[in-house]
């Protein structure tokens, strides 16, 4: 499947360029993680994103905020609350492994409080590997991977309606979502994309904002 990459300019590019070109390089960025969130209330669908590597944005700047934009103009009828993982998002060791752990432990939490809602994962790069981690995909050897700490306990896994992958670090190593969550899972990594792909073309690690409506439509599928 081949996807094109958005055009991007001035401030923009420069800004997402020195994010991703700090994870392949193995850079310095630290990125503090968001204040924890207060109990959400029980919406219909809970959409839980985990950013991208020193990303900015409520949900993340590149993915998350178009993707959550595009989930809530797609599905009608439904009500939604948003989560941004709390996590580093950076590539200190152990980044990955605090996103799997608040990630889990909020799901839980709130499939506790709310027994109907349901649940759309959203990973971008590292906040992919966060979302591998908590299915039971281990990270741990991946770029800004790490070991599993806590998975998405079996009784919930059935209200996890999608998940939305877009540059997964796993990828280049070989790995992919099997088992579970397979059928339930959108893992979209463009042509040329050095960071789930192998490729040398950094801009398309940048482009998977273009992909919210194709990946909004699969959701509602799910939902």
């Amino acid at each position: 499947m081949r996807f094109s990459p958005r055009v991007v300019t001035g401030r923009r590019l420069t800004a997402k360029l020195a994010i991703v070109t700090c994870v392949a390089a193995g850079g310095g960025i630290v990125v503090s993680a968001a204040p924890a969130s207060a109990a959400a209330p029980c919406t219909d669908l809970d959409v839980v994103s985990a950013r991208g590597t020193g990303e900015p944005g409520t949900l993340g700047w590149i993915v998350g905020d178009p993707v959550f934009s595009a989930l809530k103009s797609t599905i009608r009828g439904k009500t939604f609350t948003s989560y941004p993982v709390n996590y580093p998002a950076s590539v200190i060791p152990g980044s990955a492994s605090q996103g799997n752990t608040d990630l889990v432990n909020h799901v839980t939490a709130q499939a506790a409080s709310c027994p109907n809602q349901k649940f759309i994962l959203v990973g971008y790069s590292q906040g992919a590997n966060v979302v591998d981690n908590s299915i039971g995909i281990s990270s741990d050897g991946a770029l800004v991977g790490g070991p599993i700490t806590k998975t998405i306990p079996a009784s919930i896994q059935p209200r996890v309606a999608a998940l939305l992958l877009f540059g997964n670090p796993i990828r280049a190593i070989g790995r992919r979502v099997t088992g579970t969550y397979q059928s339930r899972t959108l893992d979209l990594c463009a042509d040329g994309d050095p960071i789930c792909g192998g490729g040398a073309n950094i801009l398309a690690h940048l482009s998977y904002g273009g992909n919210a409506n194709q990946a909004a439509t699969f959701a509602a599928g799910k939902v």
